[in-house]
Formats: structure tokens, C-alpha cells, sequence
């Protein structure tokens, strides 16, 4: 960790003396810098419904013409919320449930089934899959992106397989960084508190010759422990975390444009697991240095044929080290895409084809294994949609479907129908229906898990382990929803969707025949559980949220969401996995943020968040209340103080992750210095 920190060190020298010698060449041609962002408060509800997004249909397009539960989370509200990681982020849409774990770990979900190993919710960076090839979930402590690099955070809720793929069953999830010459010039920032000890980070952005812009950056955090459930003695999870990268955007005419960027990072952080053991008291509990490391590199071309017609190329690589106390685990993954959009007439057309290898090596031990350990898998994919205008301005088709094979099930269709009606400029009714799948993963088809030791009834110990299923098929969803938005008022805005959900091969534990085993000794009794596909179910609910700016210093957003769950499994299952999984989520879930504009540039922002009880592990229902104190002294210079979790000390937002204990999120306090030069 020490290297990483010197690491770090000289990249700020670096870019500091860049800056110093930027500033004394009379040579280098002073340009007024573009502003990285707009205040909330130069944008109103008229523009804010007009946002451009691409992640819905892939093409640049407004808000209010999408045909999904979309919701934009801006660089401002970022800033203004006073988060440091993309995961608490999430907070601020609608629907989506973000639950603290520990110090390093969330759970973040969309229309249910949460779980620190989420696994029904696709997350990108820049179009880039960060989701993880061995359980399709998401490490939330290595997305520890530069926030004020983040553009924008499109989060779709609903199904998004048409043109994203498997694993977009309830949520898409797109983070989009700044284009280069967004960002040109340096910034600073500077992190300390309670809980957040210190997030560290300096960028700076120019320019080579006319036509090439570029970035780097570099960051480092560290956080403090956070408590066990109900004591006070430490989890032994506090995490440091350094990361640094670029980004090149190549202008080379008015039909080209070339972008090339990068990431590394790596990390440490205390893991106190609790194994099982096979002579008394059946447990071991030891603390360990677990660490992550990695790194991306991405390169996109984008041509622009003419006005109706335009391609997108994008090839990346990515490679994840994890090194935790039950497992060490090498991911090495190389994606390429292509996709082509082309106008005829009242049809939109885009299609496109996709490959992608993952090469995966796994270091197996006493608590867990997997047969094989060293795997390569394929998958290839394709798909076409077509937007079909049947009245212009008023009435939109869509049709399309995504088309993939896999190396567990073989080949996916995923199709989907959708409708936008816009009676008035200002408003717009939508609904769908759409096909999903989930397919399956390492953790399912090729894990041995030990898990808790019993005690028999004559001293003999009882293990109960998880064994592979090589056969299990997809998850498979069809969902129907419909929504409306509208800007009801030059000052107020609307958006609402309701949705309706029916899931089948849905995940159970199942109970298989007992046996006797003498390896590992001593002499147990083995209580196999494998997973299997033998509950179905139903997921109805809405969210609904709006933006009003109540004076022209003054601004409210406020969202609420709205899930049932009702699951069952068929009478051959001995499971009860699908009951408890219908209790692990909150029901109710709210949200109110408000911004205010003091004068001498000063800002007071608050949140308030409800989050109904969990009752299969028993988590109460809680309130947050997080607040941001900011000014701005000079014109590059913020100053700001954040609180969060202030009206409780702490409180349980999850149950407990893989081997390790529950805790609670404490409150925190800290203070946050940000200078651009």
C-alpha cells in the first residue's frame, strides 16, 4: 500500500508542476476554461426534462421522449449531496434500495431482491460491464470513480435486455464520465472526517494541438471501521483505496471522433471473517488483510456517415484481482461491440453485434471451491431495434430483442414491446412489455461451499455445504409497465411508473440426501444444499418522483417507491428460500432533497430518506438525514461541511455479506476542500 501511496504522490507533483508550467508559458494560448457543470439552479424543470440520455435506446434522445422508468442523477446532485462513493449516489433515484453492508460493501437493487450479491441489475461505466463474471453482481468498493468526473448516472428501472443483455433484468445502470475537454484545466480536492478519514484526489485537463484533449487523475481514500451489530467493538473492515487514470478525446474531423481511457487501482482492507470448523465450538473467527487490484483500458470510434446514419465501435479490457480470506479470485476480460444507427423514413433503426471472453482463475480453499477453477467462457451476442414514428410527434412504436449464446443455457432471446404516446408537447404516457433472462454463474454451477457445523445429537458434527449444479437453467423475467411524465408547470415536474413483474426458475435452496464423509476428518455428517430452479413468482409495485423549484433560490426533489413480492416454490421443493426472499425488502421507501442559495455563495442543502423495516433479518425501519454546509469564498474555491446519518448515531441497513458479521452505518462528519486552477 505504501508503493501505491507514492504512487499517487508523485502523480499530484506531476500534475501540479504541469499546471505551474501551463500557467508561466506566455507560449500556451489562454483560453477561458468551459465550465465542468451548471448549478441546479440554471437548469429549470423545463430543461431538466429535456436532459439528453443515451442509455435507453442507445442514441442520443430526451427525457421526456424515453420509453422507460429513467432517472438522471446530474454531476450537481452529486456535489450537492455531499456523497463519496458512486454506491451512495444511488440514493438519490427513485426505486433503487442502496444498503450500507460494512466499511467496503453495499447492496444496492432495483424492484427487489437485495443482497450484497445482487445479481439482477447491470452497472456500466461508459457503456464498460462492471459487473462481476463469477456471481454477475457488483464489487461496489473498486467503483470508487473521481465523482467530479461523473456526467451523469442514467438509472433505468425495468428491464433493459434488448440492447444491454443478460443480467438487465430489473435495472440498468449507466455511468457516464466527462468528454475530455470538459474537463481542461486542474482541480484539488481534499477529504477529512470522522468515518471518511481522508478522499484525496487531484485531476488536470488540456489540450494537444487543436483537435486532442486529454485527462488524469489520481485518488486516494481511506475509511474507518465501522461497529458490529449492537456493540461497540470495531468490524475490522476499514479500507484504503488508491486509483488513478486517463482520458483522450480525439476530435480528428467532424465525422470522427476517437476517445481512449484508462484506469488502475488497487486496495486493502481489514476482513474479519467467521468459517466453519469441524471440532468445537464449530467456528473460527480471524481477521485478515484482504486486497483488490485492477485495471481497465477502453477505446471507442464513433463516424458519423451523415445526418441519418452513424456507427459506434467499442473494444475494452478489464482485469480484477481480489485476494480475500476465503477466496483469491482473477478475472481477465476483453469485450468488443459494434452498433449501427441509421433513420429510414418513420423507422429508427439500430442493430448491432457483440463478443466477449472472460478468462477466470480461481484459488480455492477450505471454505470454498470450485470445479473448474480455471475456466474460459465465450459470449456472443446481437441485436436489432427498431423505433417506428406511427404519427409524428404523437404516437411511438418500438420493437426489438437481443439475441445471445451463452456457455451455461446456449442461446437467449430477450425481445421487447413499447409504446410512447405524447398527447401535448409537455407530456408523455409509456408502457411495456419486455423478456428477460438471468443466467447462470460460477457461484451456482461450480461452487463448493462449506457452511456452519452443528453439533449431533451424539457429538458427531453436521455440516451443511452448497454443492454445484451444472444444469440449472436461466432466470426468466416478463414485465409489464406503464408511466407517465410531464412538466405540469414551468416550475413543476412529474414522473411515474408502475410496474408488473412475473419471475420463473427463480433460485431455491433445496435439501439433498444426507451422507457420511470421513475427508476432511474428523468423521461428519454432510447435509448437501444445492441451488435449483424450483420457485416462480410475482413483483408489483411503482415509484413515483417530482421537482419543484419553489423560489428562485429554493428547490425541492422528492421520490417515492412502492414493492410487493410473492413468491412460491413448486411441491417438490423442500426450500423455504423463496418466502424469506419476499421478506428481504423494504416495502415503502422515501426521499425528500432540498436545495437553497444563501447569499455570499452559500449553499444549504438536506436530505431525508425512510426506509421501511426489513423483517427477515429483522433490520427496523430507519430515517437518515444527511445535510451539506458549502461556500464558496472564490470563484474556483469550495469550501463545505457534510453530516451524515445525523439524527442516529448508527443504525443496521443489511444483513451480514459472505463469512462476515453484521454491522452498523455510523454517523459521520466531515469536511471537504475542492479548488480548480
Amino acid at each position: 500500500m505504501r508503493f501505491r501511496v507514492v504512487r499517487v504522490i508523485i502523480l499530484i507533483l506531476c500534475c501540479v508542476y504541469a499546471a505551474m508550467l501551463r500557467a508561466e508559458d506566455p507560449a500556451v494560448e489562454k483560453k477561458p476554461a468551459k465550465p465542468e457543470g451548471r448549478d441546479v439552479f440554471d437548469l429549470n424543470v423545463d430543461e431538466l426534462v429535456n436532459v439528453r440520455i443515451t442509455s435507453v435506446s442507445r442514441r442520443e434522445e430526451r427525457v421526456l421522449q424515453a420509453d422507460s422508468a429513467i432517472y438522471v442523477i446530474t454531476q450537481e446532485d452529486i456535489r450537492r449531496s455531499g456523497v463519496t462513493q458512486v454506491a451512495e449516489a444511488l440514493r438519490l433515484a427513485p426505486g433503487v434500495n442502496v444498503a450500507q453492508a460494512n466499511s467496503n460493501k453495499w447492496a444496492v437493487s432495483v424492484r427487489g431482491f437485495q443482497g450484497v450479491f445482487s445479481n439482477k441489475l447491470l452497472v456500466l461505466v461508459d457503456g464498460r460491464s462492471v459487473y462481476s463474471p463469477l456471481f454477475a453482481g457488483v464489487y461496489w468498493d473498486v467503483q470508487d470513480l473521481l465523482l467530479e468526473d461523473i456526467e451523469r448516472i442514467e438509472v433505468i428501472r425495468g428491464p433493459g435486455a434488448t440492447l444491454w443483455g443478460a443480467n438487465a433484468v430489473n435495472s440498468v445502470i449507466n455511468i457516464i464520465t466527462k468528454k475530455a475537454q470538459d474537463t481542461q484545466g486542474g482541480l484539488v480536492t481534499a477529504t477529512a472526517g470522522t468515518e471518511e478519514r481522508t478522499s484525496d484526489a487531484v485531476r488536470y485537463g488540456g489540450n494537444i494541438g487543436k483537435k486532442i484533449s486529454y485527462r488524469l487523475y489520481a485518488k486516494y481514500g481511506e475509511r474507518d471501521d465501522s461497529k458490529l451489530l449492537r456493540s461497540d467493538k470495531d468490524a475490522k473492515d476499514q479500507w484504503a483505496n488508491a486509483r488513478g487514470g486517463f482520458r483522450m478525446d480525439w476530435l480528428e474531423s467532424k465525422e470522427n471522433t476517437v476517445t481512449v481511457s484508462g484506469d488502475t487501482y488497487g486496495g486493502r482492507y481489514e476482513q474479519r471473517a467467521t468459517t466453519s470448523a469441524l471440532t468445537p465450538p464449530f467456528e473460527e473467527t480471524r481477521t485478515k488483510d484482504a486486497t483488490v487490484s485492477g485495471g481497465n483500458l477502453l477505446g471507442r470510434w464513433q463516424h458519423h456517415f451523415s445526418d441519418t446514419s452513424d456507427m459506434n465501435l467499442q473494444v475494452y479490457y478489464d482485469r480484477t484481482v481480489r485476494d480475500e480470506s476465503f477466496l483469491r479470485q482473477e478475472h481477465n476480460t476483453g469485450d468488443i461491440d459494434f452498433d449501427h444507427h441509421l433513420q429510414l423514413g418513420r423507422h429508427e433503426l439500430i442493430y448491432g453485434v457483440g463478443y466477449r471472453v472472460i478468462d477466470e482463475k480461481l484459488d480455492n480453499s477450505s471454505s470454498i471451491s470450485f470445479d473448474p477453477s480455471h475456466d474460459v467462457r465465450h459470449l456472443v451476442s446481437a441485436f436489432v431495434q427498431d423505433d417506428i414514428t406511427v404519427i409524428q410527434k404523437r404516437l411511438r412504436v418500438t420493437l426489438g430483442s437481443k439475441f445471445e449464446h451463452n456457455d451455461f443455457t446456449g442461446f437467449e432471446m430477450q425481445p421487447t414491446l413499447r409504446v410512447l404516446w405524447t398527447p401535448q408537447e409537455k407530456h408523455a404516457v409509456w408502457a411495456a412489455v419486455s423478456r428477460a433472462v438471468r443466467t447462470p454463474n460460477p457461484a451456482e454451477t461450480a461452487i463448493t461451499l462449506r457452511g456452519s457445523v452443528l453439533s449431533g445429537g451424539n457429538g458427531e458434527p453436521i455440516l451443511l455445504a452448497q454443492v454445484p449444479n451444472r444444469d440449472i437453467p436461466s432466470e426468466e423475467l416478463i414485465a409489464g409497465e406503464i408511466g407517465y411524465r410531464a412538466m405540469l408547470h414551468k416550475n413543476f415536474s412529474i414522473d411515474a411508473a408502475g410496474f408488473y413483474n412475473m419471475y420463473d426458475n427463480l433460485r431455491t435452496t433445496e435439501v439433498l440426501q444426507t451422507r457420511t464423509e470421513t475427508d476432511p476428518s474428523p468423521v461428519h455428517l454432510l447435509v448437501p444444499l444445492q441451488l435449483q430452479s424450483r420457485a416462480d413468482g410475482e413483483t408489483f409495485g411503482g415509484e413515483i418522483s417530482a421537482t419543484w423549484n419553489v423560489l428562485e433560490r429554493w428547490k425541492l426533489s422528492a421520490n417515492y417507491s412502492y414493492l410487493k413480492m410473492q413468491l412460491h416454490t413448486d411441491r417438490e421443493s423442500n426450500s423455504t428460500g423463496a418466502e424469506n426472499a419476499e421478506r428481504n425488502n423494504p416495502v415503502n421507501q422515501a426521499h425528500v432533497r432540498s436545495y437553497v442559495n444563501l447569499p455570499h455563495n452559500v449553499e444549504l442543502d438536506s436530505a431525508l430518506y425512510y426506509v421501511d423495516h426489513i423483517p427477515l433479518t429483522k433490520i427496523s425501519r430507519y430515517v437518515r438525514v444527511d445535510a451539506r454546509l458549502g461556500w464558496r469564498p472564490l470563484k474556483k474555491l469550495d469550501l463545505s461541511l457534510v453530516g451524515q446519518n445525523l439524527i442516529d448515531n448508527r443504525h443496521q441497513e443489511t444483513g451480514p455479506s459472505l463469512f462476515e458479521q453484521p454491522t452498523e452505518v455510523e454517523r459521520s462528519i466531515f469536511f471537504n476542500v475542492r479548488w480548480k486552477f
